[in-house]
């Protein structure tokens, strides 16, 4: 009878341990479950936030490849209308003033000189105040030439700047791209 009490003794204390182990093994399975689904959230958060800042460069690569053509465009035809309006107020300048100065010159010989002299000396005089008012012309047209050509370099040299901005902020998107990529 004896062997019989302590032969359910035995079993009470097996079927407790073997419940007290289950409940432990379920609980460890519970909390290892509820870790890998924090951590694959935690991934899943972690790669939407990755691709939010690559959406936020390539923008930011385009806004500044955009600002930069419009800066160019801007720059090109500010410099050209200027160059423009220069050579044309230039031109009508001097045009106006060598006509002026060859009325003012004539009007001074005719009234200072007698006619006689005037007869002799007029058509000296006409074509000397003519190749004055070229040389003047062609000189003002050097001048507005080389203007034109230090214009067309500066915008040459802002177009390469700006290019190579460019080709800059491309690169950094690449780069950026790359660690992304990575992490």
């Amino acid at each position: 009878m004896a062997a019989l009490k302590l032969l359910v003794v035995v079993l009470v204390v097996v079927v407790v341990a073997v419940v007290v182990a289950s409940a432990v093994v379920v609980v460890v399975v519970v909390v290892v479950v509820l870790v890998l689904v924090v951590v694959v959230v935690a991934v899943e958060v972690v790669a939407v936030v990755l691709e939010a800042v690559s959406v936020m460069v390539e923008v930011a690569v385009v806004v500044v490849e955009v600002a930069a053509v419009v800066v160019v465009v801007v720059v090109a035809v500010v410099v050209v209308v200027v160059v423009v309006v220069v050579v044309v107020v230039v031109e009508v300048a001097v045009v106006v003033v060598v006509k002026v100065v060859v009325v003012v010159i004539i009007i001074i010989i005719i009234i200072i000189i007698n006619t006689a002299i005037i007869i002799l000396i007029l058509p000296l005089a006409v074509v000397v105040v003519a190749a004055a008012a070229v040389v003047v012309v062609v000189i003002v047209r050097v001048v507005v030439i080389v203007v034109v050509v230090v214009v067309v370099v500066v915008v040459v040299v802002v177009v390469v700047v700006v290019v190579v901005g460019v080709v800059v902020v491309v690169a950094v998107e690449v780069i950026a791209v790359e660690v992304v990529v990575e992490n």
